[in-house]
């Protein structure tokens, strides 16, 4: 109630990066403190029953995790468990510094409960990443830290040898420096030079091979996009399994506009993709598809729209076995996580 009526309404007179990045910096500080992870614990926290659940031999405290987008340096792994949090997907993270697309960056849409999204992979670079996440002790709370990972937004990469190389490079380091717990690989962002190059089955296949060349002992998913067609994401599925990769994340921002409640809210022409409330029926749609072809062994991470309980159990009725957000937050407030474990917590009779 706190955030929704008093903090919420305040945020949002601001522009929306900037109060991104002050909350980030809010966050990181209070994450340093015993003292502020106890007050946010104290107001936020899960302590309801065990809601706990182990996908691909890892085990979350929770099922729902922060999504890649928000967290997307590592700053926030020490706080967010004291939102009831079980993980957290950093970045997605990059071979070098980007500085990302020019601002505006982040356009709120508040009556069709959306935001447009065109940060064009802003982050320090993956070995800046390393050695923060290096540095941040775990917290004694349980908490998994995937990382996701994208080629450079810039000219240099553009190539698809060159965007094969900058994507190996950060996956190689991660698995050098031993960081991560999962990484999944981002091949569905919108907006960056040359759009999503390896969204078909041929280069998703280079792609794919030059991964199978890292040594990798972690769980390792695909990002997927939202906005093509099913007999196009099918033939991306049977490349993912064929390879032996874990699972999927279904999926990443949608690109069509005319989703939105109220298509006035947003420009005339495309300046980024939507979170929130637009991806919600393409997404599950989407899960509900890949879980009926894929029965067992396949993990889905599901992503989208979540901006409720009722949501959140929409896409575990679909499929799927984790579920990730940012936009229901920023919209319902942290209370919506421990909200979402207690309709969770009665779901499976606990």
């Amino acid at each position: 109630m706190f955030y929704k009526y008093i903090l919420k309404p305040i945020f949002f007179r601001f522009d929306p990066e900037v109060v991104h990045d002050f909350m980030v910096s809010v966050g990181e500080k209070l994450g340093r403190f015993s003292i502020g992870r106890f007050i946010i614990g104290l107001m936020y926290d899960y302590r309801g029953t065990d809601v706990s659940k182990v996908v691909d031999g890892i085990r979350y405290r929770t099922p729902f995790l922060l999504s890649a987008g928000f967290d997307y340096n590592g700053q926030l792994s020490k706080i967010l468990p004291k939102i009831g949090l079980g993980g957290e997907e950093v970045g997605s993270v990059t071979s070098r510094h980007c500085d990302g697309n020019s601002k505006p960056r982040l356009i709120r849409l508040p009556k069709s409960r959306s935001i447009i999204v065109n940060k064009g992979l802003r982050n320090d670079g993956v070995d800046v990443v390393i050695q923060r996440l290096k540095r941040s002790k775990r917290s004694k709370t349980p908490f998994i830290v995937g990382v996701s990972i994208a080629r450079t937004n810039d000219a240099q990469s553009v190539s698809i040898q060159a965007g094969i190389d900058d994507y190996v490079y950060s996956f190689k380091r991660l698995n050098q420096e031993n960081v991560g717990d999962y990484y999944t690989i981002n091949i569905s962002c919108p907006n960056s030079f040359g759009g999503e190059a390896f969204n078909t089955p041929e280069l998703l296949t280079r792609l794919l091979t030059a991964f199978r060349e890292v040594p990798c002992t972690k769980p390792l998913y695909v990002k997927m996009p939202i906005n093509i067609p099913w007999n196009q994401f099918e033939s991306l599925l049977e490349i993912i399994v064929k390879f032996g990769l874990n699972g999927v994340v279904i999926g990443n921002l949608n690109k069509n506009y005319d989703d939105l409640d109220y298509r006035e809210e947003a420009p005339d022409t495309y300046r980024g993709g939507l979170s929130g409330k637009p991806c919600r029926l393409l997404s599950t749609d989407l899960i509900r598809k890949t879980r009926l072809k894929y029965s067992k062994n396949f993990t889905i991470i599901g992503v989208g729209g979540v901006m409720s309980p009722e949501d959140a159990l929409e896409k575990f009725e679909a499929g799927a076995d984790l579920i990730q957000l940012i936009t229901g937050i920023i919209f319902e407030g942290p209370g919506l996580i421990k909200k979402m474990c207690g309709a969770y917590a009665k779901r499976i009779g606990k």
